[in-house]
């Protein structure tokens, strides 16, 4: 089993970058898939990214490709989600996630809030 929990949320100008991270504790950390998804108000959750257990693999939502970057730092039981030039439907609560595939998830994060003014 593996705890996660987000950070780096904030409010952001349309066009502007945030970095959010996942601290995960769990000495299985390395095996595991990783994910991010978000949910926007009135919406369901969906998929932004995945990183595979090793980093090698990495998958994307059609909507973010280009802009996101998902990363992970097995040393640090991290991972990372770099956003750049956000647009106010990024807004979302984003939420880590652990799984047994790409794009899985079986554990979850809490959520961090992204706001992003237009």
């Amino acid at each position: 089993q593996v705890q996660l929990v987000e950070s780096g949320g904030g409010l952001v100008q349309a066009g502007g970058s945030l970095r959010l991270s996942c601290a995960a504790s769990g000495r299985t950390f390395s095996t595991y898939n990783m994910s991010w998804f978000r949910r926007a108000p009135g919406k369901e959750r969906e998929f932004v990214a995945a990183v595979s257990w090793s980093g090698g693999s990495t998958r994307y939502a059609d909507s973010v490709k280009g802009r996101f970057t998902i990363s992970r730092d097995n040393a640090k039981n991290a991972v990372y989600l770099q956003m750049n030039n956000l647009k106010p439907e990024d807004a979302a609560v984003y939420y880590c996630a652990a799984g047994y595939t790409l794009g899985s998830a079986a554990y979850w994060g809490q959520g961090t809030q992204v706001t992003v003014s237009s």
